[in-house]
């Protein structure tokens, strides 16, 4: 029986626990809905905020109401039980004169005669004694002697309390609320009165005790009038605050629901205007504002386009020319040995304004057609660390030249994604030249991260940083730093413009970090596959500082200056 009964407790616990687990989840949940519900609804708040404040106050003026109630029918009742008293008290004295030392029946058969003649005194006629109501009367005889002998009484004497009997034996007309246990396990609560007898010879007390239970049902009707009133009063509050609310959130609604849609591109999106109230005077606000906006937008809009036009125009229309002059300036560059040392040095920079002309227009007609949305992305999966490594490998004369070291960062697992080749190989070697052309011949690094959902490059200079608020303008086209600043690279202005537009195509971002004289850092962060989000990025801006023995477990890569690597090739060709 025992092992039962223990094997019964642990299932009744483990029933007990889950029961436990589910009410709290579901509290938990309700929680959550609840905390959404006032966050996002402005009519659940007001109506929930004007129910809790009418709560508070119907409350208070109940409380008010219930204990004013309360004292003046007590005060009523208080007043009327002791006019009863005196008069029952006056009664009394006439039917005890006389009263000496008689013996304890016979005392106890005239009190019980007199507490007769009480009962039986009308009294319904005096205004006070209806109000009184009914009572039960005691009569007792002093208290406790020097003897020690118990009191004689008639009545139920064993219901007036202690306390009551002090004052009155010291002959002081009292009274107490005293609530007394009935033989059928009830309890009824008293006011009690009590009186000294003093018209007779041998010391008296007089008490009566009112039942207050007419009061205590008047007070409980009270009470659950009170509560059922109140708790309409609420519900009707809770109604009205709802409507009126509701009449000054729907329009604010619409007017939501009509700028979400004009912010999508619906620029006919208006709003309906009725009568001539604020609302509707906000209406018509709004209206002439998307009308002003949907101008101003309809003119930009023209306005690029042709701007779009003209530079795509002006590029190709320039291609014809740059052919020409490109022919004749290679024949003059291609003869420059023939002609006087300042001559050959003007074919020299004329040959070289060229190639910058050239990229330039290459660069606008990139820029342009990004704009009109014809490019498209020829994604494959491929591994990403061949691109850092050619791309590095296509400003190695460049860092060269600027005495600036490459280092490179591979993991060495493969990192596969879904990219265009072309484009993140433009990207990285844009990120290069620019970090090269700003790295104050402090080494560079380039840096190739992954985890399951992003593919994440970075390109770090310690050269000159960037200012406050410069990382939010290096991707506009033609903005520089310094524009004092002797560039090596020879750059058109619009490489970052180009990579920041290339990695949206790919569904990734560009972003940049720099502090004035710590250099600068440039992440690239693209999606392994075109259909998943990047999410969180492996590579984190600002980036950690770090010298080449913290870099974590992988390849590292630094690429020489030319002259070494001139001097390699001309060993193995001999």
């Amino acid at each position: 029986m025992s092992t039962e009964t223990g094997r019964r407790l642990p299932a009744f616990a483990r029933s007990t626990a889950r029961l436990v687990r589910r009410v709290v989840v579901f509290a938990r949940r309700r929680a959550v809905a609840f905390n959404e519900l006032w966050k996002h609804s402005l009519q659940f708040r007001v109506t929930i905020s004007t129910l809790a404040l009418s709560s508070a106050v119907v409350f208070v003026l109940g409380m008010v109401l219930q204990n004013q109630i309360t004292e003046r029918l007590l005060d009523t009742k208080r007043d009327a039980a002791f006019a009863q008293t005196r008069a029952a008290a006056d009664t009394a004295a006439g039917e005890l004169v006389g009263l000496g030392a008689e013996t304890d029946e016979a005392m106890t058969a005239r009190l019980q005669n007199a507490l007769k003649k009480i009962a039986i005194t009308p009294t319904s006629q005096d205004a006070a004694g209806s109000a009184a109501g009914t009572f039960v009367p005691v009569l007792a005889s002093g208290g406790h002697d020097q003897a020690g002998d118990e009191p004689t009484f008639a009545g139920p004497f064993q219901n007036v309390p202690p306390r009551l009997r002090q004052f009155v034996e010291a002959n002081e007309m009292s009274w107490l609320e005293h609530t007394v246990g009935d033989t059928d396990g009830g309890r009824t609560t008293y006011l009690i009165v009590g009186t000294p007898l003093n018209t007779v010879a041998s010391p008296l007390q007089l008490y009566l005790l009112f039942p207050l239970t007419t009061e205590q049902n008047t007070v409980a009707t009270v009470q659950n009038t009170l509560l059922v009133g109140g708790l309409v009063l609420l519900l009707l509050l809770a109604g009205i605050t709802n409507l009126v609310t509701r009449q000054v959130v729907r329009p604010v609604r619409q007017a939501a629901a009509a700028a979400e849609q004009f912010a999508g591109g619906d620029l006919d999106q208006r709003l309906t205007v009725l009568g001539e109230d604020d609302l509707a005077k906000l209406a018509v606000s709004y209206n002439g504002m998307a009308a002003s906006i949907q101008r101003q937008i309809r003119q930009l809009e023209d306005f690029g386009g042709l701007q779009r036009r003209f530079t795509s125009d002006v590029s190709h229309e320039l291609r014809t020319p740059l052919t020409t002059v490109r022919m004749a300036a290679d024949v003059l560059h291609a003869s420059r040995e023939q002609f006087p040392a300042g001559l050959a040095r003007s074919t020299e920079l004329l040959v070289d304004e060229l190639d910058r002309f050239e990229s330039l227009l290459g660069d606008l007609l990139e820029i342009s057609r990004l704009d009109a949305g014809v490019e498209d992305l020829s994604a494959e999966f491929i591994d990403v660390r061949p691109i850092a490594t050619r791309a590095v490998e296509q400003v190695r004369v460049i860092a060269g030249n600027a005495g600036s070291s490459v280092e490179l960062v591979l993991p060495d697992e493969e990192v596969v994604a879904e990219v265009d080749a072309r484009r993140v190989e433009r990207i990285l070697r844009n990120l290069l030249g620019n970090a090269v052309d700003h790295s104050e011949g402090r080494p560079v690094v380039l840096t190739v991260a992954a985890n399951e959902t992003a593919v994440a490059v970075t390109v770090r200079d310690h050269g000159v940083g960037l200012r406050p608020g410069e990382a939010d303008l290096v991707f506009n086209r033609f903005w520089r730093a310094d524009p004092s600043r002797n560039r090596r690279t020879g750059g058109t202005g619009l490489g970052l413009a180009i990579s920041q537009e290339d990695a949206r195509l790919h569904g990734g971002e560009l972003d940049a970090w720099g502090n004035l004289g710590d250099g600068a850092c440039f992440r690239l962060v693209l999606p392994r596959r075109q259909d998943v989000p990047a999410g969180d990025p492996p590579l984190v801006l600002p980036p950690p500082d770090r010298v080449a023995a913290e870099v974590p477990l992988g390849l590292i890569e630094i690429t020489p200056a030319p002259e070494a690597i001139f001097a390699e090739r001309e060993e193995i060709g001999q």
